[in-house]
């Protein structure tokens, strides 16, 4: 789980993006390959994928088949989430082990938009929300922060700018809702109280903290003219309180990841992006430590790549989405127990490093085609 302001915009800033994605057609036979240079042994590796149930993520799986000779166990949950209970399932069936984990956001080229995908298979080939897991896990946070924007507003009254804020966003014991770190909005005495100036039917207004106001040209504003705060309501302003179940895993497991990031995910220029970005750099942290304490994977060779799916939305005529993979970290584990950790420019480095042909892949029409052949077998029913 994140920690304070500074080290939550410090982890998602570490996030590199364009200069670190890639093809998945080219990412796949490079992540097996990379698992041949650490002596995974071709024919014998065991691959998991731990993604969304979207069907945006077919394409990748089909590639892990072709590029792996076995379609992939399924490591994930409904918005990228690892289910870390099929840890010991997954290592019964192999020695060399893969895990590709990653949340997904969709990308329709066309409008430069991230959180849509087009649905060619609905009636009339429409974009939806994409990850529609994360999409609704924010749809709360998000409305909470509109009203917050627009319901607080900057107001130059004798030539100093003074704070109107509803009186709903000041009650602070709430339950739920956008918390405001008034201390930071408004002038408080020494006592660190915030003194209401004048008291209204429905807002009361403050003296602006000199560190609001230095984020906006008020030169502009006439006496008695008012601006709503907007987008300037920045995330150190604010942070949110939600009835959250913690059912490890469960419905709220991806809410519970992001609650924290929260502030910064809702005024980041695309949420859904930066909501699946915050999701993968959790769940890498969370399930790397549990494969580590996992009896079963004691002995096994384990690869174990995090990352960001970007689903392109495909045009017509266009069977599958031109997905794009964007890695965040890996973790390296050996049969005799030596153990790395690959941070971002690392892992990527070492990807790049690796050819994308793949003498070993599997041609899957071929393949289906042997299977058609072959005689049928009876069942003794």
């Amino acid at each position: 789980m994140y920690g304070s302001n500074s080290s939550i915009s410090s982890l998602l800033g570490a996030y590199h993006m364009a200069e670190m994605s890639m093809r998945y057609s080219n990412f796949i036979p490079r992540a097996y390959n990379l698992a041949k240079s650490l002596g995974f042994q071709p024919g014998r590796i065991m691959p998991s994928r731990a993604f969304c149930s979207d069907e945006s993520q077919g394409y990748p799986i089909i590639l892990i088949a072709k590029h792996f000779s076995t379609f992939p166990f399924n490591h994930g949950l409904v918005g990228g989430i690892v289910a870390t209970d099929r840890h010991a399932p997954h290592a019964h069936h192999g020695k060399d082990l893969v895990i590709i984990q990653a949340s997904h956001v969709g990308y329709d080229p066309v409008n430069e938009q991230f959180g849509v995908y087009r649905r060619l298979q609905t009636h009339d080939a429409c974009e939806t929300s994409n990850c529609g897991k994360i999409s609704a896990a924010l749809e709360w946070y998000l409305h909470e922060y509109e009203f917050a924007s627009q319901n607080i507003f900057l107001t130059k009254i004798d030539n100093k700018i003074k704070v109107s804020i509803d009186n709903y966003l000041l009650h602070s014991e709430r339950d739920e809702g956008l918390i405001l770190n008034l201390e930071k909005i408004v002038q408080v005495n020494e006592q660190g109280k915030s003194i209401p100036e004048l008291s209204k039917s429905t807002t009361k207004i403050f003296s602006a903290a000199p560190a609001l106001v230095a984020h906006f040209d008020t030169s502009q504003l006439k006496d008695g003219q008012s601006i709503a705060i907007g987008k300037q309501l920045h995330p150190e302003l604010f942070y949110f309180k939600r009835t959250i179940s913690n059912h490890h895993e469960g419905r709220d497991h991806l809410e519970m990841n992001l609650i924290n990031v929260m502030p910064y995910i809702v005024t980041s220029q695309w949420p859904a992006l930066t909501a699946a970005q915050a999701n993968t750099q959790v769940e890498f942290d969370r399930t790397f430590r549990t494969i580590i304490q996992e009896p079963t994977y004691k002995d096994k060779n384990i690869l174990f790549i995090s990352g960001l799916n970007v689903d392109i939305s495909p045009r017509e005529g266009q069977v599958f989405p031109l997905t794009k993979f964007i890695p965040w970290a890996a973790y390296v584990q050996d049969k005799n127990g030596h153990q790395q950790t690959w941070e971002q420019e690392e892992i990527y480095s070492k990807l790049v490093e690796q050819s994308i042909e793949n003498p070993d892949q599997v041609d899957l029409e071929t393949a289906i085609g042997i299977m058609e052949s072959e005689k049928e077998i009876q069942l003794p029913f």
